[in-house]
């Protein structure tokens, strides 16, 4: 019989953890309120979570173990830092001074399986965002007719594949569609799309833009077939917008 694992409580672990524990759950109940600015959520569906670093005195960064999530089937009027959930990368709750009742996300299985298996990633956002989960419910990628997905995306948004809900199959599928794509979006088949991020602030940018996209290339395909933008200008748009654009 295997050996039980000790359940990590927050309140013994060092300073600087639960300092940065205590800002990521600042930073992800204050994002969930971006996803209603944007209208890419209902109700209680969707969630953000963000790896848990760490900043240490000689200028470092430390990646824990560790993401915080949103609780599952709370509404977004409900989300404050105190009631988000902290998870390891097992997508196990920890003593983080929550109620015992109060579970993650129902996608916290997919979460933790990005964090385990794509390290450049420090945040995961998912919506069930109209357009965008119209293309999903077609299985089809979103094509790269806008120097906005050039920038944004490096090319087209893909489609995973079909997986079901409440362990890491749909975790499996975002890392095997995203591990070889320049996209930090993938519309996950029938389902709706799931973003990454160096951060929260980041997937979720990403899931506005792909929402955003999404709807420009269904509308401007009321009109007529969009055309394609060629790969090596794809190749510079996004090389520049990624390492030239914006302030360093």
């Amino acid at each position: 019989m295997a050996e039980k694992t000790e359940r990590i409580v927050l309140a013994d672990l060092d300073d600087g953890v639960r300092g940065a524990v205590a800002d990521a759950r600042e930073r992800v109940a204050r994002l969930h309120g971006e996803l209603i600015r944007w209208g890419l959520v209902v109700w209680t569906a969707g969630n953000v979570s963000e790896r848990v670093s760490v900043s240490r005195p000689d200028g470092s960064v430390e990646r824990t173990d560790l993401f915080v999530i949103k609780p599952s089937g709370v509404a977004y009027e409900e989300l404050t830092a105190d009631n988000m959930v902290v998870c390891t990368l097992d997508g196990d709750k920890i003593e983080d001074g929550t109620p015992e009742n109060l579970t993650p996300s129902s996608d916290t299985a997919a979460h933790a399986y990005v964090y385990r298996h794509m390290d450049r990633v420090g945040g995961v956002v998912h919506t069930h965002s109209t357009y965008a989960t119209a293309w999903a419910a077609r299985r089809e990628p979103v094509p790269c007719v806008l120097t906005m997905m050039a920038d944004e995306f490096g090319g087209e948004i893909p489609v995973g594949p079909f997986a079901l809900i409440g362990d890491d199959s749909i975790g499996r599928g975002i890392v095997e569609t995203l591990s070889g794509s320049r996209s930090p979006a993938v519309l996950m088949a029938n389902h709706g799309p799931f973003t990454i991020g160096v951060d929260a602030r980041a997937a979720v940018k990403a899931a506005a833009m792909c929402e955003e996209v999404a709807r420009t290339v269904h509308i401007a395909r009321q009109g007529g077939e969009p055309v394609p933008i060629e790969q090596d200008l794809i190749d510079r748009l996004n090389d520049r917008y990624q390492n030239v654009y914006g302030q360093h």
